[in-house]
């Protein structure tokens, strides 16, 4: 049985990058019955989408985030840095899928404000090919990242973060974060938003931000690379999903599904059908 969410928010999964986890989170996915689901950017990396890298796992992700819609769950891709190609195609809906660049949801009583948040980033907004650079070399981090634990693993040892440990030891990243969160709050609370809701950095985050204006909730719903992380809202209560945390909860995962006759470009041609 699959487990009911009102509502799913995920982020960051990277499609088309050597260190997206893609088979994790379609045992996510084939795990939950969402009645709406947020993509709050960076799904696809089209910044370093290459033909001759985007594995099956890959394909998969976006075939069923496709059959979610069609079997009735309404899906919301709000675009992201990684993904800005699409935003040329802002605010177009095919089938129950629409495409935005930011998102305002009514939760009960309360206000949620979702976007990706690389509006906050100045890198992005002032040297493009210096973030774009970044991303390369974060994908390279990445893979010897994963290399470095498959041995650990081997040997009976705990997984290592090598980002995480660099990230956490330099203080300019650590200020960023905070930087970010504290100006998406503050924007939020100005703007009598309960709840605002990002992307982009990576760090899976559920806090209550007071100021001298009044109080947000905010949120970051992490990533598909190193957190594996998902924001959850059920009966009026948020809950920040961890995979590896919960992933023996989840049920079998079906390995031997896989994709027939399908390609990126079969894919493709199936939305070019459904927006007409």
């Amino acid at each position: 049985m699959k487990r009911e969410v009102d509502l799913v928010i995920l982020s960051d999964v990277h499609l088309g990058t050597y260190g997206c986890r893609a088979q994790e989170l379609l045992h996510y996915l084939y795990s939950i019955k969402p009645a709406k689901l947020v993509l709050n950017g960076d799904i696809m990396d089209i910044w370093q989408f290459k033909k001759s890298y985007f594995p099956d796992q890959h394909l998969k992700v976006i075939k069923y985030l496709f059959d979610m819609a069609y079997q009735g769950c309404e899906v919301i891709y709000i675009t992201g840095n990684h993904d800005e190609m699409l935003r040329k195609f802002t605010n177009i809906h095919f089938g129950n899928i629409q495409l935005v660049d930011k998102l305002v949801l009514h939760l009960g009583d309360k206000r949620a404000w979702i976007f990706h948040g690389d509006v906050f980033d100045a890198s992005i907004q002032h040297s493009k090919w210096l973030a774009k650079l970044g991303g390369w070399g974060y994908d390279r981090l990445i893979g010897l990242n994963n290399l470095m634990n498959w041995i650990l693993v081997r040997f009976g040892k705990e997984k290592y973060s090598l980002s995480k440990r660099i990230k956490n030891s330099v203080k300019k990243a650590v200020k960023f974060i905070s930087d970010f969160e504290q100006t998406a709050s503050e924007l939020a609370i100005e703007s009598e938003y309960d709840y605002v809701i990002c992307g982009h950095i990576h760090q899976p985050q559920i806090r209550t931000v007071v100021t001298k204006k009044g109080s947000c909730v905010y949120m970051n719903s992490g990533d598909w690379i190193e957190n594996l992380s998902a924001l959850e809202y059920h009966n009026g209560e948020w809950d920040m999903f961890g995979y590896e945390e919960k992933k023996d909860t989840l049920g079998k995962y079906p390995i031997h599904d896989v994709l027939l006759n399908y390609s990126l470009e079969n894919i493709l041609e199936r939305v070019r059908v459904q927006s007409f």
